[in-house]
């Protein structure tokens, strides 16, 4: 089945449930080969499906987030999970620990794409989500919310492979292949390119070669610390799709 049917038919498969508690989060993987999606609650917020799982190519999970949960999510790849527990090797990109399947609290090793979002908060029921390069690049993933609610809210994603033009002292390589682009601040680092010190401030970090680079590509998505408010999307709709590798 091409991706651009299957990913339309996931979307309109799911809009016939709806959640009654909470917000659903539709996660597929689009991409040609398996993934190991993360997700990791901000401070206070639980960490949902004890923080990570496979996903097979063409395959999707629905994530239960409960109401005014907050956190991150993005995809491992690369991964060689064992039965012995942690202390295998790291994956390609995205990684928690060596040999865990399960990040449980744990953040991931940059370079990685990340979803970010906030579901409401008890004084404020708008959602606030964003797909963000600040730490870097390994996949094209998009965040969209459906059904009625979703008119107007838009879409954040970053659907291109930056990788394939990921300038070569940002590439990280393995096997010759490059499966992950560093932000600058990694790449290159100083206060400049990391929005530090003198740099420290939205005035004062502007945007570089390199995040330009980021946003030319993914212009809805947050492409350094202290990107303009374009890459940040509002809504309240009940599910969203998490896709990585969407259709461009």
């Amino acid at each position: 089945m091409p991706t651009s049917i299957l990913y339309f038919s996931l979307i309109f498969f799911f809009t016939s449930f709806l959640s009654t508690d909470g917000t659903q989060l539709i996660v597929a993987n689009n991409c040609k080969e398996q993934i190991w999606p993360a997700i990791l609650g901000n401070s206070g917020h639980d960490t949902l499906n004890d923080g990570g799982f496979p996903l097979g190519s063409g395959q999707q999970v629905v994530v239960e987030a409960p109401q005014w949960w907050s956190g991150r999510m993005w995809a491992r790849q690369g991964c060689c999970f064992g039965t012995a527990g942690p202390g295998g090797p790291p994956c390609q990109t995205g990684d928690c620990g060596p040999g865990q399947m399960r990040c449980m609290g744990m953040a991931g090793q940059p370079p990685a794409t990340v979803v970010e979002m906030t579901l409401g908060t008890p004084a404020n029921p708008v959602h606030y989500y964003d797909v963000s390069l600040v730490d870097g690049f390994n996949l094209p993933v998009a965040m969209v919310p459906l059904g009625a609610a979703a008119a107007g809210c838009g879409a954040a994603a970053c659907e291109a492979d930056v990788n394939a033009c990921c300038p070569e002292e940002l590439a990280v390589r393995r096997g010759g292949r490059v499966v992950g682009c560093r932000s600058a601040c990694l790449g290159v680092g100083g206060d400049r390119y990391c929005c530090t010190g003198q740099f420290g401030s939205p005035a004062a970090c502007k945007p570089t070669s390199y995040s330009k680079l980021f946003k030319e590509m993914c212009p809805r998505a947050y492409s350094y610390a202290y990107d303009e408010a374009s890459g940040l999307k509002s809504c309240r709709a009940n599910r969203y799709v998490i896709t990585f590798c969407p259709p461009n």
